[in-house]
């Protein structure tokens, strides 16, 4: 292998150049045998092995800056410092994670998951080297997908008057996750199709020099380049052509779903017989929409950019027509025309996951909350998780439930889900967002007829004595068990509350559990600091009853196994009921 010569990007330095494009095959492949077996972002990291063995090979990193956006093409840089042991043996595979870390190595400078921040980082480098008077590149890694996100625009704003080193890398593989949508893309086609001669350019407009590589793939041409802009003593646009899924031709022929792809999808044959479909709740969403879409013309459903997450297929998105918008990677810009939409009239159903709902404080507060605009929030993937610290979603009851006018509905099942989808989509006094059921699918066969415009009215679904159990959303399952275990353990009979709202909380039912008990636990699938049980334990500050919140910890976890975390939170049933009896016995009633 030539690989075997590549310890560091210095010994990459030392290469003939004809030995170049044979080590990015042998990258190539195994990123894929890689991804293949644990999964990971296979796409974007095939399509840009050549750039970065060409940005190696020319700058001199960590003194020259490399700065990835999302980092979702930050693998073939792992590969080329030092971390390459991640990718030759299978044991190893999970040594590194799949974004750059800066504990990891000198060379990744920020630790980054989402999208568009590079160019900002960079500015921000590159003026911190300018104060102190050093020397030494700073390049900005983004790809053609996160140019529109606000950030992204801003950052070149800011770069292009900078008056000094930048070079901001474009790579350019005509893809988001799925399509790229918005106009900028209409001038990024025409660059490419003039091969970067067309009077109209983005960049040239806001002030940048510009280059052009249509043979983006190409580590020769990609390393003339790079040498002409190595040391500029002003901004640089270096706009690349590329492929997305390079090498690989079922990922180059369906660049959307092998963007990123779980264990052994590339094992599976093309005759292979799909698996019966089963019902969940990306099926439910799909098959509601597409119902009330049909009958309601007002009713448009909305993606920032990941569709896939949600179920939201071609297919999908086909049958809806006008009444579908992908606003790209948008997710601030989505929660705002979603509100613009529902004060106008129509019925927006916006999708979003948990961890990118942290970039819309702003707008959820001031676009929609002072506004009070009718919109539908589909919030994905809440709940503590083993992901990447970039990723986590555990944070949204904390952000959102403290907006004012917001109803935040925490379903437990099938039937309360479909039931709260419609009643907010219906209705008209409030921006509504539900948090999407995260693991089990759970149906109860039961039809729920709850009236959901009666705010903050929870359901006791079993009445019991002494303890009172509040198990929200993803962790109503986890209230049950805990039920149960207190009576096989304690022979406590406690009473089993659905909560439903996290937004607010039913007064009434809290004050007659005084009569009858004397002891409150909360269960709740994210942090605690700000959460629902915080609300609660205030209710009953200025009483006799005692509270438990069981939850996360505010923290940044990175790919901590679930039973991990759970033993960490006491999130047992177990462990909660020794808590529990502790508590009891520090009131002195066992």
């Amino acid at each position: 292998m030539i690989l075997e010569k590549v310890n560091t990007p210095d010994d990459l330095k030392n290469m003939p150049l004809e030995e170049l494009p044979a080590l990015a095959d042998e990258m190539r492949q195994l990123i894929i045998k890689k991804v293949n077996t644990i999964g990971g972002h296979l796409g974007p990291n095939l399509g840009i092995v050549e750039a970065t063995i060409a940005l190696h090979y020319v700058f001199d990193s960590p003194q020259d800056k490399i700065i990835f956006d999302v980092s979702h093409q930050c693998y073939p840089h792992k590969i080329l410092t030092e971390r390459k042991e991640g990718f030759l043996k299978p044991e190893n595979y999970l040594k590194f994670t799949g974004y750059t870390a800066p504990e990891e190595s000198r060379h990744d400078i920020f630790k980054v998951g989402h999208t568009s921040t590079s160019v900002s980082l960079a500015v921000g480098a590159a003026k911190a080297r300018d104060l102190k008077g050093e020397t030494g590149n700073v390049i900005a890694l983004i790809g053609d997908g996160s140019l529109s996100g606000g950030e992204a625009y801003e950052g070149l704003n800011n770069a292009a008057v900078l008056g000094s080193n930048i070079i901001i890398l474009i790579n350019d593989n005509d893809m988001s996750i799925a399509e790229n949508q918005g106009g900028l893309y209409d001038n990024l086609k025409l660059l490419r199709e003039t091969n970067g001669h067309a009077e109209c350019n983005f960049f040239k407009s806001l002030g940048f020099d510009y280059y052009y590589v249509e043979e983006g793939n190409d580590t020769a041409k990609l390393i003339e380049t790079f040498k002409k802009v190595k040391g500029t003593n002003h901004p640089v646009v270096v706009h690349m052509h590329t492929v997305k899924g390079k090498g690989l031709a079922v990922a180059e022929e369906n660049k959307e779903a092998f963007h990123w792809i779980l264990p052994g999808t590339l094992d599976k044959k093309a005759d292979d017989a799909p698996a019966a479909s089963s019902e969940n709740y990306n099926t439910l969403t799909t098959d509601y929409i597409l119902d009330k879409a049909a009958k309601d013309k007002r009713v448009i459903a909305i993606s920032p950019a990941t569709p896939g997450a949600y179920g939201f297929t071609p297919e999908f998105r086909n049958k809806l027509k006008n009444q579908y918008t992908d606003v790209g990677i948008a997710e601030e810009h989505a929660v705002a025309y979603a509100s613009a939409l529902a004060k106008c009239g129509a019925k927006p159903i916006l999708a979003i996951l948990s961890s990118f709902v942290q970039r819309t404080y702003d707008q959820l507060s001031q676009d929609l909350c002072l506004n009070n605009s009718p919109m539908t929030m589909l919030v994905y993937w809440g709940g503590l998780s083993n992901g990447d610290s970039t990723h986590l979603g555990s944070f949204d009851i904390s952000l959102i439930s403290n907006i004012p006018n917001i109803v935040y509905l925490a379903p437990t099942c099938k039937e309360e889900y479909l039931k709260m989808l419609d009643w907010s989509v219906e209705q008209n006094q409030y921006p509504v967002a539900i948090r999407v059921p995260f693991g089990e699918f759970v149906s109860t066969g039961i039809e729920d007829n709850t009236d959901y415009s009666i705010l903050n009215k929870f359901k006791v679904v079993e009445q019991g004595e002494k303890v009172a159990i509040l198990g929200l959303g993803n962790f109503f399952k986890l209230g049950r068990e805990v039920k149960d275990e207190l009576k096989n353990k304690l022979n406590i009979d406690a009473t089993l509350i659905n909560p439903i709202f996290m937004t607010g909380i039913d007064e009434g039912l809290l004050e007659n559990l005084k009569s009858n008990h004397e002891l409150v636990i909360t269960l709740e699938d994210g942090i605690l600091d700000g959460g629902f049980g915080e609300k609660i334990a205030r209710f009953y500050g200025n009483s006799e009853m005692k509270v438990l919140n069981f939850g996360g910890k505010k923290e940044f976890t990175d790919r901590v196994p679930m039973d991990v975390l759970l033993n960490r939170y006491h999130l047992t049933k177990e462990l909660i009921v020794s808590d529990v009896l502790q508590a009891l016995k520090a009131v002195s009633h066992v």
